[in-house]
């Protein structure tokens, strides 16, 4: 129901631009806001999706590397001084495919995860601003909104988190993507890909509400029209992605603990079995590196946070803009023959 009823807005909306403008063509070089407000459920999902993939594609070694980076206690040949340098010896002691190890389930999961993601933003966001603000952008609603797209993203996507993080660590004992999944399951359970969920949750609802006001209040100032621009979509999501990265650094730490359960790292603190709770997670960090350590890797968060947001930002506004324009201009070409 929700994809038709979006439709029949944008037919009756188009239709009052048609008869405004005395049938002339559509403008192929329309702005953003020349589309219409609400935009189909369908668009929203097909744009996250492409968005979430290239998000986590194009700076996946950095991923990898700021994984190997929050580890506790790293073995001496896993230790690295900056992002370029692990990067280079990674690729010199373990091949140059070693840094896009765990590439594929990412991919799996990125996809779904992003396309309700982004729909559930765009959706609850509309909704909270209606009853928040009746004209005009609510900040307070974008970061609500993001909150709710996160809780419904991480649950699709933390089981693919885990998988990824034991795949990158150094000395990775999995075979492949399968061998992980089989293995982890055998050994852990099922609740193994779920135990750093509650951790997970409490980092990304605040990154993506930090995220989300950012983003909108930097388009407010640089694109207040919201017109389609490239430009002001990349600095804006770049500039989100940053701030709201080392904000949240020492939770990503104890979410990184909490999937690849270091064995030695919990055995130097007489941890027995699997290390569960958020609670436990921070003191064990404490106990190992004290303060510090709950900022290791945050350079290389940063780092992959700025260009992945921008990547994200800027390909979902592209695509949403390319799609609702494709669609109006087909329900458009009828009207125009007749």
């Amino acid at each position: 129901m929700e994809l038709t009823s979006d439709q029949v807005v944008a037919a009756l909306d188009m239709s009052q631009v048609k008869s405004k403008e005395d049938d002339e063509p559509f403008d192929s070089d329309g702005d953003y806001e020349s589309l219409p407000p609400h935009v189909s459920v369908a668009t929203h999902m097909t744009a996250g999706a492409v968005a979430g993939i290239l998000e986590h594609t194009v700076m996946y070694p950095v991923d990898s590397v700021k994984t190997r980076m929050q580890s506790l206690q790293p073995s001496p040949n896993a230790q690295y001084k900056s992002v370029y340098q692990a990067l280079k010896r990674i690729i010199q002691t373990e091949g140059v495919l070693r840094p896009l190890r765990g590439l594929n389930i990412t991919m799996i999961g990125a996809g779904p995860a992003h396309a309700i993601y982004f729909a559930c933003y765009e959706r609850v966001k509309r909704s909270l601003s209606d009853v928040m603000q009746s004209e005009g952008n609510s900040h307070l609603a974008n970061g609500l909104a993001g909150s709710v797209a996160t809780v419904l993203h991480d649950a699709v996507m933390n089981p693919a988190e885990v998988v990824k993080q034991r795949m990158q660590m150094y000395n990775s004992p999995y075979r492949g993507l399968w061998d992980c999944v089989q293995t982890v399951t055998r050994k852990e359970g099922l609740g193994a890909f779920y135990r750093s969920y509650s951790t997970q949750l409490t980092m990304n609802i605040p990154f993506q509400a930090v995220h989300f006001m950012i983003y909108e209040l930097m388009q407010e100032q640089l694109n207040p029209h919201r017109h389609y621009h490239p430009g002001s979509h990349i600095l804006s999501g770049a500039a989100a992605g940053a701030i709201a990265a080392a904000i949240t650094t020492p939770l990503d730490v104890c979410k990184t603990l909490l999937n690849t359960q270091e064995n030695v790292v919990l055995s130097s603190v007489n941890v027995s079995g699997q290390l569960s709770g958020m609670a436990n997670t921070f003191r064990t960090v404490y106990r190992l590196g004290g303060l510090p350590a709950f900022f290791k890797g945050a350079q290389a968060r940063i780092i992959y946070q700025v260009p992945s947001t921008a990547i994200a930002w800027s390909v979902y506004e592209f695509f949403k803009y390319f799609l609702t324009k494709q669609q109006m201009e087909h329900e458009a070409g009828p009207r125009s023959r007749k």
